[in-house]
């Protein structure tokens, strides 16, 4: 494999799943000890902030976005590609047969820039609107719309069935806090 380019880019990793910080943590080690900062310039697990709303508080947790993967920035040439490639619990590069490709700079600004949110309430139950002009009031869940982060919710205003849009931090389920 000759060298590829002089500027160090993103490639993708496969790893033994729930092998990724091993990996990351051997190869870090391994990179320092033989003094490959120039060729292994940075090693990530993408992870996302989840923001999940149980009993209508919001928590955040961690979790990796692509379990099983590693993403490098390196420069492409045989030494970092026989490290990479030879450190315990990786499998290979992402990339036709032994042939790494790089990540483009799209790919790569999704990977760094996500944020989830997920609630326990489910299409329907019962839910009370905590704020708005609608606050106090108890629906049925229609829909949840997880891309927008709304939920439609069918209330019940002076005799009739009123379909409204909430976002997610807008309502609770029936019986909690």
């Amino acid at each position: 494999m000759a060298e590829q380019s002089a500027q160090a880019q993103w490639y993708v990793v496969h790893t033994y799943s729930g092998y990724e910080n091993k990996v990351k943590a051997n190869l870090e080690k391994t990179v320092e000890n033989n003094g490959l900062q120039h060729l292994i310039q940075e090693i990530n697990i993408p992870i996302e902030e989840v923001i999940e709303i149980r009993n209508g508080k919001r928590h955040t947790v961690q979790r990796k976005i692509f379990p099983g993967y590693v993403l490098v920035k390196m420069i492409m040439n045989d030494q970092a590609w026989y490290i990479v490639r030879n450190t315990r619990g990786v499998t290979g590069f992402v990339g036709p047969g032994s042939h790494p490709v790089p990540l483009d700079e799209n790919e790569i600004a999704y990977m760094f820039n996500r944020a989830t949110t997920v609630i326990d309430i489910a299409v329907g139950e019962d839910v009370r609107v905590l704020s708005g002009p609608l606050a106090d009031y108890v629906g049925k869940v229609q829909d949840i719309d997880t891309i927008r982060q709304k939920i439609d919710v069918v209330v019940s205003m002076f005799g009739r069935d009123v379909p409204v849009e909430l976002d997610y931090d807008q309502v609770v389920r029936v019986g909690q806090a």
